[in-house]
C-alpha cells in the first residue's frame, strides 16, 4: 500500500510539476509562439517546426492538440497544416523523457530552492516565470525520484513482477497497459517518463518499455478526441488525423520490437537513456515516412468523416474559441486579431453610414443596421467573455497588461458602431423625409467623415501592429478634426442665422457632426492606449 501511495504521489508530483515548468515556459516564450503561429500556413515544413517548438516548450502534445483543434474550429488553421503540425508535435513531446533521464541527484531539491527564492523574494512579476520554470523542473525531477523508489517495492509483489516480465516477453501487453495508462492519466509525457522511472529502477526490459511507449502514443489521442466530437467537421478530421498518424507507426513497429531494442541498446549504455532514446527515434521516424504523405492523410481523414447533413453551429467570431485558453498566448493573440476584425467591420459601417447620409443611399444605410445588429453588438460581448475568462489564466504581467488594454479599447469600437447606426438612421430620416442638404454642407460633412474615417482606419492599423508613429499621428490628425469640426459649426451657425439652413437639416446635419467628433475621439483612445502601451 505505501509503495502505492508513493508512486501515485510521484506521479501526482511529476505531473504538477511539468504543470508549472508548462506555465513559465509559456509566459517565457508566449511572443515567439505567437510569431511561430503566424508562419504556420507559410510551408509544411514551418509548420511541423511550430509543432516541435511549441510542444517543446508547452510540455504537452495534449494542450498542443486541444488548442489546435481550437484553431482548425475557428478557421484559422486547415487540417492540412494542422498534420504538419501533428508531425513536429511528435518530436518535440520527445523532450520531457530525455530530460527526466537525466540523474541530477541533489540538484533536484536545488532547484525546487531557487524556484521558490524566485516566486517569492523578488517583486517583478515578469520574474516569477523564471521561478516556475525552475521549480517545476524540480518537481518533476522529486516526482520522478518518488516514482523509481516506490517502484522498487512494488516489483517485489509477485502478480506485478510478473507483469513486468510479461511485458517485456510479450510487448503487446506493454502496448495495451500504456494505452489504458495514457487514456487514464490523459497524458503520455507521464506514462512515457514513468517509462523511464521504471528504468531507473531497472524493474523492466527496454522491450517491455518501448511497448508502453507505443502505447501511450496512441493513448494520447483520446484528448483531441473527446474534443473535437462536439466541433466542425475539420477538427474532427483533425483529431482523425492524429490517430491515423499514431496508429500508422505503431503497427509498423510492433512487429520490430525486438530488433529495434538491440538497435537501440547501442545508442546509450544506461536503461532510462535507451528508454528515452527509443522514444525519441521512433517519434522522429513515423514523422519521417509520414511527412510526404500529408496531403494523404488529409485527404483519408476528410473520407472518414464525412460531411453528412448535420448543420454546424454559424459561429458569430472569426478567430477565438475556447480551446486556446489551455495556451494563453495564442489565446491572447486570436483575441487581438478578433479585436481588430471588429474594429475594421467598424470602419466599414463608418464609411458606409456617411457615404448613405451624403449620397442618399439606402442600401447603404440598411447594410450598416444589420452590421451593428447582427455583427458588432454579437462579436463584442463574445470578445468580451472571452478576455473575462483569459484573464482568470496564470498570465504574465505582460499579457495581463495586453488583455486590460483589449478589453477597455472593445467599448471605444462597440460604440463607434452605435454612431455608424445613428448616422445611417439619418441618413433613413433625410431620404424618407426628402430632407435638403446646401451644397456647402455637403462638401464640409464630406470633409469631416473622411478625416474621421481616415483617422480612425489608422488608429485600427496602429493597434494591430503596435505602431506607436502611427499612433502619435492618430493624436495628430484628432487635434486637427477639432479645429475643423469647430470651425464647420460656426459655419452652419452663419448659415442658420441667414436661414439657408433648412429646419430639419439641422437637427441631422449637427448630430451627425457630433457623431463623428466622437469616434474622432474614440479613435484618440486607440492611439493614446497604443502609445502608453
Amino acid at each position: 500500500m505505501a509503495g502505492v501511495l508513493q508512486i501515485l504521489g510521484g506521479l501526482a508530483l511529476f505531473m504538477f510539476g511539468i504543470r508549472m515548468l508548462s506555465a513559465g515556459m509559456e509566459k517565457l516564450a508566449g511572443e515567439q509562439i505567437q510569431k511561430w503561429l503566424d508562419r504556420v500556413t507559410n510551408g509544411r515544413l514551418k509548420s511541423a517546426a511550430f509543432g516541435a517548438a511549441a510542444t517543446a516548450v508547452i510540455q504537452s502534445s495534449g494542450l498542443l492538440m486541444v488548442t489546435m483543434i481550437g484553431l482548425i474550429n475557428a478557421n484559422l488553421m486547415t487540417v492540412e497544416q494542422s498534420i504538419g503540425v501533428m508531425l513536429g508535435q511528435e518530436i518535440g513531446t520527445t523532450i520531457t523523457a530525455q530530460i527526466v533521464a537525466f540523474d541530477i541527484g541533489f540538484y533536484r531539491l536545488l532547484l525546487v530552492i531557487l524556484g521558490f527564492v524566485f516566486l517569492e523574494f523578488f517583486a517583478k512579476r515578469d520574474w516569477k516565470k523564471y521561478g516556475e520554470i525552475l521549480m517545476g523542473l524540480g518537481i518533476v525531477f522529486v516526482g520522478m525520484s518518488y516514482m523509481s523508489h516506490a517502484l522498487d517495492l512494488l516489483v517485489e509483489i509477485p502478480w506485478i513482477s510478473n507483469g513486468l516480465v510479461a511485458m517485456g516477453q510479450h510487448p503487446l501487453i506493454g502496448v495495451l497497459a500504456g494505452l489504458l495508462m495514457t487514456s487514464l492519466t490523459q497524458s503520455s509525457t507521464a506514462v512515457t517518463s514513468m517509462a523511464v522511472a521504471m528504468g531507473i529502477s531497472q524493474v523492466i526490459t527496454l522491450e517491455g518499455a518501448v511497448g508502453i511507449i507505443l502505447g501511450a502514443n496512441i493513448g494520447s489521442c483520446i484528448t483531441g478526441l473527446i474534443a473535437s466530437l462536439p466541433l466542425s467537421r475539420a477538427a474532427r478530421q483533425a483529431s482523425i488525423a492524429q490517430i491515423l498518424i499514431n496508429v500508422f507507426g505503431v503497427l509498423i513497429f510492433i512487429p520490430f520490437i525486438a530488433p529495434y531494442s538491440d538497435l537501440v541498446r547501442h545508442t546509450a549504455s544506461d536503461l532510462p537513456r535507451q528508454i528515452a532514446n527509443a522514444h525519441t527515434i521512433f517519434n522522429v521516424a513515423v514523422s519521417a515516412i509520414l511527412f510526404p504523405f500529408v496531403r494523404q492523410v488529409a485527404k483519408f481523414s476528410a473520407w472518414l468523416v464525412p460531411g453528412g447533413h448535420k448543420e454546424e453551429k454559424v459561429k458569430v467570431t472569426a478567430y477565438i474559441d475556447e480551446m486556446q485558453y489551455s495556451v494563453p498566448a495564442v489565446a491572447l493573440n486570436e483575441a487581438a486579431r478578433e479585436f481588430t476584425r471588429l474594429g475594421e467591420i467598424t470602419v466599414d459601417m463608418l464609411e458606409h453610414s456617411s457615404r448613405a447620409l451624403v449620397e442618399q443611399n439606402m442600401e447603404f444605410a440598411q447594410r450598416v443596421l444589420v452590421q451593428e445588429q447582427k455583427v458588432v453588438d454579437p462579436i463584442y460581448k463574445e470578445l468580451s467573455r472571452f478576455i473575462d475568462v483569459l484573464m482568470r489564466e496564470d498570465l504574465s504581467q505582460v499579457q495581463q497588461k495586453r488583455c486590460f488594454q483589449i478589453l477597455s479599447l472593445l467599448t471605444d469600437l462597440e460604440r463607434v458602431g452605435d454612431m455608424a447606426e445613428d448616422i445611417a438612421q439619418y441618413a433613413i430620416e433625410r431620404m424618407e423625409n426628402n430632407v435638403p442638404f446646401s451644397d456647402q454642407a455637403t462638401e464640409e460633412l464630406e470633409q469631416l467623415w473622411k478625416h474621421a474615417h481616415r483617422t480612425y482606419t489608422l488608429a485600427i492599423r496602429a493597434f494591430q501592429g503596435s505602431n506607436r508613429e502611427q499612433a502619435r499621428e492618430v493624436c495628430r490628425l484628432e487635434a486637427e478634426f477639432d479645429r475643423m469640426y469647430w470651425h464647420t459649426r460656426s459655419l452652419h451657425i452663419e448659415r442658420i442665422e441667414k436661414g439657408v439652413c433648412h429646419p430639419k437639416a439641422e437637427v441631422i446635419f449637427t448630430e451627425t457632426l457630433r457623431n463623428l467628433e466622437r469616434i474622432s475621439d474614440h479613435a484618440d483612445n486607440l492611439g493614446v492606449s497604443v502609445v502608453r502601451n
